[in-house]
């Protein structure tokens, strides 16, 4: 490995990205013409939202449904229906209600003793990270 680290590579986010090279060219559209911002804001929510969802909404619904499928079979095919894992959920809160909130006390005390450690040794390894990678 390069004396740089594993990660000298991947892109920054704290770098202008270069531009995306597009087919027609905006920039020969006048500035002040309504059609050309009315077609970027569209085209910018459409790709915000296929950004969103990982493709285009019929497709996306298309993977959920295949996957739904196929995870409700595989749950029936182990004789667990809906109705159970509501009761199922619905049962895991009322336990802890009975617990009471000493059972959150104590998760909460492991949790700050947890980040005693944890907290300072990520913030030491961010300092030296970042001091490694300005050389």
């Amino acid at each position: 490995m390069s004396d740089q680290g594993p990660f000298a590579n991947w892109p920054h986010l704290d770098k202008p990205r270069p531009p995306e090279p597009t087919e027609d060219r905006r920039d020969l559209i006048a500035p002040g013409s309504d059609t050309s911002s009315q077609e970027s804001q569209e085209m910018a929510s459409n790709n915000t939202l296929e950004n969103f969802l990982g493709g285009s909404p019929l497709s996306t619904f298309v993977r959920l449904l295949v996957i739904s499928l196929v995870v409700g079979a595989l749950l029936m095919w182990l004789e667990l229906r809906p109705i159970d894992i509501f009761r199922g959920v619905q049962a895991f809160f009322d336990r802890i209600y009975q617990l009471g909130f000493g059972a959150v006390r104590e998760l909460v005390s492991y949790v700050l003793a947890g980040a005693v450690f944890v907290v300072p040794a990520w913030l030491i390894l961010r300092l030296v990270n970042m001091g490694a990678s300005k050389r």
